[in-house]
């Protein structure tokens, strides 16, 4: 597929997008259609739309590439059935609590039951976190791009960021959750049809039917779920299903971004519906995913195609767009492109509205006010939203500029240790009931918590045996953050209302 082609597809399917985001923000250009999408979104849309936020287009290119690894495989399903466990406490547990609350911004809740101190901690830790996570996804993409688009016709990688986010910015800054919600259904359907439409080209290429593909599959190297075998390694089954589920609580349920869809529903029964139904949908997608990655490398061995080398470096999540872009035919590479943009600029839009409706609400204060809809609110809201979209832009040209995969990674590691004082934070408030904290403490143990976790990490392999921590350490971070809010905890005048 040419430059031009795929360059004219990106134009299409933005034109789509605007005149959905025209539509949509006729009427609804203010903060409650914003923040809260007039609190009427229909439950079956925010669940089939949360798919297309939940997976993200680094997991469209690199959940497949790293099935070729021996020890991984499809162990990530182990973690998907993990997340599945976290999605079902997420709904019954944390959603009932913020509709009796009837929040805007989930972090009210620390505030009312911790204080103002731990509640702006909060909300700081939800802005680093998902700026530095989206900004770290959304430049994993753009650098396939441009490989494959932008280079051709010499667009710097700094426009082709720069265009990118202005693009997102342009159709969400009016109607914000209310155009996401109809935006994100669309490019969920985008990204679901490119996975089945994948796997059916490939099966195509390699003269199968798709019942044959799946028994192939399942016969294949590729296919080993579950590890028992080794507690020592990252790829352990109780290591992923426990990091899974608690992954979830902090990174959805705890996340101002996953949590603001559900919180847009009419009311707890439609939002847990919601959540039920994308539970069901997220564990058969990632069948899928999976499934297209033990494909790929099929196909790669049949037709002589081996993991791209960049510096030197196998990068296995460009073997996915290697293969659909210069190998399967135009049909497959527009399938591909539609479904990568889609998860990507999903999460994106999504991830953007999210940080300007934490910080208009956690330390504006907008909600307070009487007139959320005053024009002069609205144009500050505005602001705030070219300032996260600028922040983004200038933490990608970081990335960009540092060049060293290791380094990128590690600081998109350290952003995500960040999660795990949300999940102390919570359990504190959800599990000691008599007791509260001292305010203006608060900080100091969300610091120290990941920085404690840091240096653990770094030396489990050598202190433990060769035991390797990997997605458990979520829980040891929240733990510690825990035992921490003890130490500067304090007898509360009665038991909390929440």
């Amino acid at each position: 597929m040419s430059p031009f082609a795929i360059l004219t597809l990106i134009v299409i399917y933005f034109g789509i997008l605007f005149v959905i985001s025209h539509f949509m923000s006729k009427n609804n250009s203010g903060n409650d259609a914003f923040f809260k999408a007039n609190k009427n979104s229909k439950w079956y849309l925010v669940a089939f739309g949360m798919i297309g936020t939940a997976l993200s287009g680094v997991t469209f290119i690199s959940v497949p590439g790293e099935v070729g690894n021996p020890d991984l495989q499809f162990k990530y399903f182990q973690f998907v059935l993990g997340n599945a466990i976290g999605f079902i406490i997420v709904a019954t547990v944390l959603l009932p609590l913020y509709y009796r609350m009837n929040l805007t911004s989930i972090y009210g809740y620390i505030e009312q039951r911790l204080g103002k101190t731990s509640y702006k901690t909060a909300a700081s830790i939800f802005l680093i976190s998902r700026t530095i996570g989206s900004a770290f996804r959304l430049y994993l993409v753009v650098i396939v791009l441009q490989r494959y688009v932008f280079d051709y016709y010499g667009i710097p990688f700094t426009v082709t960021v720069f265009l990118s986010l202005l693009l997102i910015f342009a159709y969400t800054y009016k109607g914000g959750l209310k155009t996401i919600i109809i935006t994100d259904t669309l490019q969920t359907f985008f990204l679901v049809s490119s996975v089945f439409l994948t796997i059916f080209f490939i099966c195509k290429s390699l003269d199968l039917s798709i019942f044959h593909a799946f028994e192939t599959v399942k016969e294949s190297q590729y296919s080993k779920i579950f590890f028992f075998d080794d507690y020592l390694k990252g790829n352990y089954f109780w290591k992923q299903i426990f990091g899974g589920i608690f992954v979830t609580i902090a990174m959805v349920g705890l996340d101002q971004d996953l949590m603001q869809k559900n919180l847009s529903c009419a009311n707890i029964g439609e939002a847990q519906k919601n959540m039920f139904t994308f539970t069901g949908i997220f564990v058969i997608i990632n069948i899928f995913f999976l499934s297209v990655g033990a494909l790929l490398y099929m196909y790669g061995e049949k037709n002589g195609i081996s993991v791209p080398m960049v510096d030197d470096v196998a990068r296995t999540d460009f073997l996915f767009p290697e293969i659909a872009l210069k190998s399967l035919g135009l049909i497959p590479a527009v399938v591909f492109l539609l479904g990568l943009t889609a998860a990507t600029f999903a999460t994106t839009d999504s991830a953007l509205t999210a940080l300007t409706t934490s910080f208009c609400i956690d330390f504006l204060g907008m909600e307070k006010n009487e007139n959320i809809n005053n024009p002069n609110i609205v144009r500050t809201r505005h602001l705030v939203h070219i300032g996260f979209s600028f922040l983004m832009f200038l933490v990608i040209v970081f990335f960009n500029t540092v060049n060293d995969a290791s380094v990128v990674k590690m600081i998109f590691k350290i952003a995500s240790y960040t999660y795990g004082p949300l999940l102390g934070l919570y359990a504190f408030g959800l599990f000691m009931k008599t007791k509260t904290v001292n305010d203006k403490l608060v900080p100091f143990i969300c610091l120290i918590s990941p920085a404690i976790c840091y240096f653990i990490s770094t030396h489990s392999s050598e202190w433990l045996g060769g035991y390797t921590i990997a997605e458990e350490l979520i829980i040891i971070n929240g733990l510690i953050t825990f035992i921490g809010l003890l130490f500067i905890s304090k007898p509360a005048t009665g038991e909390t209302r929440f």
